[in-house]
């Protein structure tokens, strides 16, 4: 395997630049899914507490059906599905040209809705170390319920959350490998590519790990730096 390191080089012949490329993608991705998923998954927290029935049992399908379907399932279910209903749409209006979902589009909207299933799970949690007295405290001041809300229970709610989203990013960043099924040229299915063209399997796959295992270290870094800016007024306050 060792005589074969010049295939993961950056010079002509090497397949560094295209691997380089696909870890790329893959942050992107995985990037791409949070302001959908974040936001979305304390909406279905937010749901699940509400007295409306509706909205509470919207929520329970909604975290039923993301969190208990194989992601990869609803990868493909999201690629298809969403082409076929388009085409039946058009079809319908009139339409007789092929519809074709965009793979990174596509990606990320199934990727974002099992993401927003796992983090609501984590959001409610965290809203429920949010005591009564915190809303109380913030009336007195004036504040209205949405200035409340993102003033001062979402602060709170956010430092309790950082560990459990922690583990749902590092979940979503290996789960953006299921792409390649879709023939989105990720880390993994570059590093398919180059095994299919150089037959050196041990090599490149032990690359795509090193390459997967730094991209976990590095967000690792940043969330705990996350933690510690959300946490910093209680080790001012024992201060």
């Amino acid at each position: 395997m060792f005589e074969h390191l010049f295939l993961l080089g950056f010079a002509e012949g090497g397949w560094g630049p295209a691997l380089l490329a696909g870890a790329l993608l893959t942050v992107a991705l995985a990037l791409a899914c949070l302001p959908i998923g974040l936001p979305l998954g304390l909406a279905m927290a937010m749901a699940a507490r509400s007295r409306r029935r509706v909205l509470s049992t919207l929520a329970a399908v909604f975290s039923t059906v993301f969190r208990g379907l194989p992601e990869l399932l609803t990868l493909l279910l999201v690629y298809y599905g969403c082409q076929i209903g388009a085409q039946k749409l058009l079809a319908y209006l009139g339409y007789s040209g092929e519809v074709v979902l965009n793979t990174f589009v596509a990606a990320m909207i199934a990727l974002s809705l099992v993401f927003a299933a796992f983090s609501a799970e984590v959001w409610a949690g965290a809203l429920k170390t949010v005591g009564k007295g915190q809303y109380q405290a913030a009336a007195a001041l004036g504040f209205g319920p949405l200035k409340s809300f993102f003033w001062v229970v979402l602060p709170q709610m956010t430092r309790a959350a950082l560990p459990g989203l922690s583990n749902n990013w590092l979940t979503l960043l290996k789960d953006t490998s299921l792409v390649s099924t879709i023939s989105l040229v990720d880390l993994m299915r570059q590093t398919q590519l180059a095994v299919s063209s150089t037959r050196q399997p041990l090599l490149f796959y032990a690359a795509a790990c090193v390459l997967y295992l730094l991209l976990a270290a590095l967000s690792g870094r940043v969330l705990a730096r996350l933690e510690r800016h959300y946490s910093r007024h209680l080790s001012e306050g024992r201060a």
